[in-house]
This record gives structure tokens, sequence and C-alpha cells, in this order.
């Protein structure tokens, strides 16, 4: 074995950054182990949703309309793990690698910024199709029995991961952490009652209702609850909701994030 230089018996060095996929590969898996090994995290993530689902469909205690319980209810807790995966867990957890010079370090590695995001939304996406399973189980043990275009069920999941991203990306790279952590824990109680969630839109008053239909979380749950309850086929207006949300929370994230 010889160098460039002809001596025999060396190594030659190739000093450089490993490949692109594997870098984010490698940043996607680690954001995924952090995220499931944090406590809080797990109890907006997996705990609150089952209780929710468990709880409401074994007790009559909202009017949920005609049919069963569990049908109404595990459209929205679907929805609801989206929200606390994408939008309050990540903007709890970017907040707080802000704060403590996290991404000003990773910024400064080999790992393009954009790169860092993509990896940031790939640990997004594995958590919530974790999320999705368990929650779909719980649901048929509970009797769901959905039905509709699953086509329309993973663009309504996309789109909803995409606004809710975008919106946590934009609260935790404008605020400081602590100010984030209240902000996202008192989102997320808000939206859970007046996202059409657990409670029925048609339970608020007409002009509440008009505002409220607006919000991604009521887009994304009507619309996975139009799908999977009542069987409809790809609910455009819900779609376009959430990609008006997405286009512009992305858009904001993007212009106004700061990594320190």
């Amino acid at each position: 074995m010889t160098t460039t230089t002809g001596t025999p018996g060396a190594y030659a060095p190739r000093p450089g950054a490993a490949p692109l996929g594997r870098m984010i590969a490698a940043q996607a898996v680690l954001e995924t182990r952090m995220l499931l090994r944090n406590g809080e995290q797990l109890l907006l993530t997996v705990i609150i949703p089952t209780l929710l689902l468990v709880l409401f469909s074994s007790v009559d205690i909202i009017d949920t309309g005609a049919g069963e319980s569990v049908d109404f209810l595990a459209p929205g807790v679907l929805a609801l793990a989206v929200l606390s995966t994408a939008f309050t867990g990540q903007a709890i957890a970017t907040g707080f690698e802000r704060r403590y010079g996290v991404l000003k370090r990773l910024a400064a590695s080999p790992l393009p910024r954009w790169a860092l995001m993509t990896a940031k939304t790939a640990s997004v996406l594995v958590t919530e199709v974790l999320q999705i399973i368990l929650l779909t189980a719980i649901a048929f043990g509970l009797g769901w029995s959905p039905h509709g275009n699953p086509a329309a069920v993973l663009l309504l999941l996309v789109l909803g991961t995409a606004a809710f991203s975008g919106l946590g990306l934009l609260m935790a790279g404008t605020l400081k952490a602590e100010a984030t952590l209240a902000a996202a824990n008192l989102v997320f109680l808000l939206l859970l009652v007046g996202g059409g969630v657990i409670v029925p839109l048609d339970k608020f008053p007409d002009a509440a209702q008009s505002v409220l239909g607006l919000l991604p979380i009521s887009a994304l749950s009507d619309g996975l609850r139009d799908v999977l309850q009542h069987g409809a086929g790809m609910p455009w207006g819900d779609l376009g909701i959430l990609a008006v949300w997405a286009v512009a929370g992305l858009a904001a994230a993007g212009k106004f994030f700061r990594w320190e």
C-alpha cells in the first residue's frame, strides 16, 4: 500500500463529510430516540391521546351523535396525535435546543440547516406512524369500524403534519424556550377543546363554528372523520385549509426562524 507520494506502508487520508443521505438518516434516528426517551413527550404523544380515546369511548360523557362514540372519537384522536407530535412536541424540543445552543452547534457542522430540518421532519413522521399504529389498534379493540379512501387519509395526515410542523418551528424559532413551552401547551389544550377533536363543532355557537372550522386541527379532524366515519371521498375543503396553513407556516418558519 502506498500514499500519493509513493511512500510504502502508509495510508492516504481522505478527510471529508459523510454522504448527505447518511447524515440525515443518522440525525433522524438520534432525534427519534431523544423524542421517545422523553417522559413529557410520551405523555403528550401517547398517554393523553390513549386515555382520551379509551375514556370517552367507554363512558357516555359527550353526545357524539348517531353511531358508536369510538367512530366519532378515533379520527379526532388521530388528529390530536399529529398535533401533539408535529406541533407541541417539536416546538418544545426545538425551542430548548435553540436555547442551549444545540442548533447553533449543529448549524456549524457539515450537516446543512435544511438537512437538519429534514431529519426533524423524518423523526416526526416515524413517531406519528408509531402513534397511529397504537391508537388504531386500541380503537379496533373498542369496536371502531373505519371505512373510506386510504389515499385521502394519508394526504390529510401529511398535510396536517406539514401545517403543524411549520407552526411549531415558527414558534420555537421566534420565542424564548420558556415562552414556547407555555404557549405550545396552552395551544394544545385550547385546540383539544375547540378543534373538533372530542367535542363536535356543532356544539359551539354558529359564529364560533365559522372561525373554529378554519383551524388546522378542525380541518384535519373533520376531514379524517368525513372519510373514516362517513366514507367520503377526497375532502377537498379540509385539504385546502390544511394546504394553506402548511404553506404559510413553513414559509414563515423559513423566514423568521432564529438559530440562536
